[in-house]
């Protein structure tokens, strides 16, 4: 047996890439601003976590597809776990200085956290697909591709709606989408994995709203209302997203949820 670190063939730093890993981040500034280093490494730690998020997204999806409910769910956690950290990760960028963060923010442009192909791809494959944004990423053929692809496959929505038919609900249309949630709110003891399931999908809804609200005050409390680097209307432009839902009919079946009464 190879005694503990003395094994040639891997080491933490191999097994991370920890020499490739904490040399991508290139601060732009000249000379270099403080708050630079902090700006780069929170946006690409963001995007390791889209990474990972998106494949307990796809993860979940096949179990779906199989009717594994128990592991669907499972991977659903993970999803929600992630993203409260996101949404914590978000007020880091407010220790930097406002002054600090303009010394470097002109060389952004026109680069923007608009262009973030994972959370673009997040949103598709969570519900919410907009042909713009796909148009949009045409200048880029990478992220183009994977958004296409995203954009033509099932979304967890999709997937949730399925499931619930091969299991007995009427899902159809609108109402009768409402009606089978409603069904599954009243008796969740009857249905417990799909319970945790509609309720799961709320969460992963309601953490990235959350994500988007705090990423706005963030905005705001650095910039106040400057134009983005990327030529949109900056905070004003992220108040617009606030509304969106990638299962309205999950948070709407609330409304109908009532006590029978005998």
């Amino acid at each position: 047996m190879t005694e503990y670190g003395n094994n040639p063939d891997l080491s933490y730093n191999k097994y991370l890439k920890v020499p490739e890993l904490i040399e991508l981040q290139e601060p732009l500034s000249e000379p270099q601003s403080h708050d630079e280093l902090l700006f780069i490494i929170i946006h690409q730690t963001y995007e390791l976590w889209f990474k990972q998020i998106l494949h307990e997204v796809d993860a979940t999806l096949g179990w779906l597809a199989e009717g594994r409910m128990f592991r669907a769910n499972h991977s659903l956690r993970a999803v929600t776990a992630i993203e409260k950290v996101l949404v914590s990760q978000i007020h880091i960028l407010e220790s930097m200085a406002q002054i600090g963060f303009l010394e470097f923010r002109d060389r952004l442009n026109p680069a923007s956290g608009f262009q973030s192909m994972q959370f673009r791809e997040l949103e598709f494959s969570s519900g919410v697909k907009d042909e713009r944004i796909l148009k949009f990423f045409e200048f880029d053929p990478f992220a183009h591709a994977r958004l296409k692809r995203r954009f033509e496959s099932p979304s967890l929505a999709d997937g949730f709606w399925s499931l619930l038919e091969r299991n007995g609900f009427a899902v159809g249309t609108h109402q009768t989408r409402l009606d089978s949630i409603v069904e599954i709110l009243k008796k969740p003891e009857s249905y417990p994995e799909l319970f945790n399931m509609q309720d799961l999908l709320i969460e992963h809804d309601e953490n990235v709203a959350l994500w988007r609200y705090h990423h706005v005050l963030m905005v705001e409390r650095m910039l106040g209302m400057k134009r983005g680097t990327g030529g949109s209307e900056g905070a004003g432009y992220l108040r617009t997203t606030l509304t969106k839902k990638f299962f309205p009919e999950i948070w709407e079946a609330r409304t109908h949820l009532e006590i029978n009464q005998t």
